[in-house]
């Protein structure tokens, strides 16, 4: 087994470490953030350091890189204060990937990539019509984290639009129906397989499998 200390990680060629530690905490949710600026320019950016942060209220946090170059995304929801997240599913993969250049702000993600801006209940910030599971969300804090200077995101979720069979009677929502994909790395993208739900985890009882709808199996 290879061992790397924090001193050899200092000594690793640059784009190298980036890899190698972008891909250390394992699969990741690859989303689509859609957002405007006050001009209603159109900007869409892929992200994997997407979290849930609690469900009352729904609070999902989002890390950006230090604003040392144009970070239009990060700007744009700092500036307007309403943005959305969309799922990557396996249909749309290259050209979430490809939102990933650095286009001038001028340039709209969704028509360099050839991807559809659609808007619903006076939402300001485009949602991004292929994708199966789409939140939009209001800016609730910005935090600068001094420890490496990057900035956390976090959002309530005002508004869901998804498929009615991606989501279950007991709230459970379906990723492999929904065609969602994770992302390693920077650029690794992954299929999501069938998985198990097990029941609510007590200390007097068993652990029983369920099905995709919470039953008992």
């Amino acid at each position: 087994m290879k061992t790397l200390t924090s001193d050899d990680l200092k000594l690793l060629e640059s784009r190298y470490r980036a890899r190698l530690v972008n891909s250390l905490s394992g699969v990741k949710s690859a989303n689509l953030v859609g957002s405007t600026d006050k001009e209603g320019r159109e900007n869409l950016s892929i992200v994997s350091s997407c979290f849930h942060l609690g469900a009352d209220p729904a609070l999902m946090g989002l890390i950006f890189r230090p604003a040392v170059v144009e970070r239009h995304t990060f700007e744009n929801i700092v500036e307007t204060g309403q943005y959305t997240i969309n799922h990557v599913n396996g249909e749309i993969v290259e050209k979430a990937h490809q939102t990933s250049a650095r286009y001038p702000k001028s340039v709209s993600e969704f028509d360099a990539t050839g991807l559809t801006s659609v808007y619903e209940n006076n939402f300001t910030a485009p949602f991004v019509k292929e994708a199966n599971v789409q939140l939009g969300l209001k800016l609730k804090k910005r935090i600068h984290l001094e420890v490496n200077k990057t900035e956390l995101i976090i959002g309530e979720i005002v508004l869901i639009r998804l498929s009615e069979d991606i989501l279950k009677d007991d709230g459970f929502v379906d990723l492999v129906s929904a065609n969602s994909v994770g992302v390693t790395g920077l650029d690794c993208y992954h299929s999501i397989n069938k998985g198990d739900r097990l029941s609510y985890a007590k200390v007097d009882l068993p652990i029983t499998k369920l099905n995709l709808d919470g039953e008992k199996l």
